[in-house]
């Protein structure tokens, strides 16, 4: 799909199908008016007839407009004008791309960004219009006979803009915007493959496909490495794999001072199956257990971003790649372990792996004196039961770093809900053997969690984002990972990003 952004109205575009907007209160959109000047009032005697009545997502098609060069008008109801607001824009970019999914269009002028939102510039519309339409046009079928074909003809979009001295903006937004969409779909393309594919081996493999970037260096840290190191935890939760536990680092420097500037680190819990180990999951939705390396695919796919974009910032992506599975060797409950930290861990529950995992990660990436620490995890369903599937649960060390991602949560519209790191909650991780248990019991199932990480980060500023709710979509019929919370750590990169230019 390609998009443009043009402040030249309709008389520029006579082969395009003009998308507006219409009130409720039969208060048109400029272009609406243009259309219904030009036609000498056929709009307005349409809505006499009551043809539209501007509900929100109601829509008209229209041909053969009288005096009017375009051939296609596609009406969209904006429900009342006082009432409109980005979740109400976001709702009709969505209806327009399926209701073109429906019919014969080739190119779109869109003037649905020309109401103001209290809030939100063009830029953001048409960030939002750009990762909303590749959306809803994303297809998995890389394992089918017969691929799904899109039901569109539709191949480019124009995005009109009343000022012209919005354009730098515009045209950066749709830069930004297509970049975002595409690393949205790589996260997704990666979570929906399934795990005798999306092995340890091919997350490294895929790693090594960025070595050929400008200012990017790979390193893989092995299973034979991890043991010198004494990473004894991440390698525990591996033993019952035929894959060895790997930890690929990408290492991207585009900060313009040079690469000693403190880096951004983003540590992705990789769990390419997680079957929960002796302590073995109910056989119910097991399958979805191929997404929980979800967090490792955010940091790949950030990453592309963050090298395509040329972003001012030095940035490591850290993916906390292993396999929990059974077999002799698989580690127990009972089973001591020492982490890199030096702390040891009473292993409770081996289906708590991903913290395993994740504490020598946040350990080992103290030697990077990094600015902040992100890590991001399907780690807990007590997120889930917290949360739901709309908000990704934040825990954080440091009140600045939490206030910049909720920033970029409520700008991305990625949303996140804070969840508190008290030390109330530190005393459920008691152990009698050793310094730590890696469960802490059902109450607060997500905070502990979060704790029992926190053990591993006193060196820097650090936040972890549970995405278990939110990394994918578990409906029967609509099983689907969803790319989050790739477009919320874009934007706190492009927030940052901003500083440094």
């Amino acid at each position: 799909m390609e998009f443009s952004v043009t402040e030249n109205h309709l008389e520029s575009y006579p082969s395009s199908c003009v998308v507006s907007g219409i009130f409720e209160e039969t208060r048109l959109f400029p272009s609406t008016k243009k259309i219904d000047d030009i036609s000498k009032g056929y709009i307005s005697a349409l809505l006499n007839h009551n043809v539209l009545n501007g509900k929100v997502a109601q829509t008209l098609l229209l041909y053969d407009i009288p005096y009017l060069p375009n051939k296609h008008i596609i009406l969209i109801g904006c429900g009342k004008k006082s009432d409109f607001n980005e979740n109400c824009y976001k709702k009709l970019i969505r209806k327009m791309i399926l209701f073109c999914k429906e019919i014969s269009i080739l190119r779109i002028l869109c003037c649905l960004s020309e109401f103001n939102i209290k809030g939100y510039n063009n830029y953001w519309k048409i960030r939002q219009t750009i990762e909303i339409i590749n959306e809803e046009l994303y297809v998995f079928n890389k394992f089918k006979k017969n691929k799904t074909k899109l039901n569109t003809t539709l191949h480019e979009i124009i995005l009109h803009i009343p000022h012209k001295n919005e354009l730098p903006s515009c045209k950066q937004s749709i830069k930004d915007g297509l970049s975002i969409a595409q690393g949205i779909k790589i996260a997704k393309d990666l979570g929906n493959m399934p795990p005798n594919f999306c092995t340890p081996d091919y997350l490294v493999n895929k790693v090594h496909e960025l070595s050929n970037h400008t200012n990017v260096t790979i390193n893989i840290i092995d299973a034979l490495k991890m043991k010198k190191l004494g990473m004894y935890a991440y390698l525990a939760v591996g033993q019952g794999s035929s894959y060895s536990p790997t930890m690929p680092i990408i290492k991207y420097n585009g900060h313009p001072e040079g690469p000693n500037v403190a880096p951004i680190v983003f540590i992705g819990k990789g769990l390419t199956f997680d079957s929960g180990g002796i302590s073995i999951k109910p056989s119910n939705k097991m399958d979805e257990m191929k997404y929980d390396m979800c967090g490792a695919a955010v940091v790949y796919a950030v990453m592309c971003i963050a090298i395509e974009l040329h972003l001012p910032l030095n940035i490591i992506g850290i993916l906390a790649i292993s396999e929990n599975m059974i077999n002799h060797a698989s580690f127990r409950p009972g089973d001591i372990l020492t982490t890199l930290s030096g702390q040891t861990v009473e292993v409770l529950n081996t289906d708590a792996e991903g913290r395993l995992v994740l504490c020598d990660a946040l350990t080992y990436a103290a030697r990077y004196k990094p600015d902040v620490v992100i890590d991001i995890a399907t780690l807990t369903g007590a997120c889930v039961v917290a949360l739901g599937h709309h908000f990704s649960g934040l825990m954080s060390n440091n009140e600045d770093l939490s206030n910049d991602l909720i920033i970029a949560a409520e700008q991305s519209k990625d949303y996140v809900w804070k969840l508190p790191l008290d030390d109330v909650f530190q005393k459920q991780l008691k152990s009698n053997y050793a310094d730590m248990t890696n469960v802490g019991g059902k109450s607060g199932g997500a905070i502990t969690a979060g704790c029992f990480l926190q053990k591993f980060t006193d060196k820097y500023n650090w936040a972890h984002l549970d995405i278990a709710g939110t990394a994918w979509i578990s409906n029967h019929c609509d099983k689907s990972a969803t790319g989050r919370p790739v477009a919320l750590l874009s934007q706190y990169l492009l927030n940052r990003s901003s500083h440094n230019i």
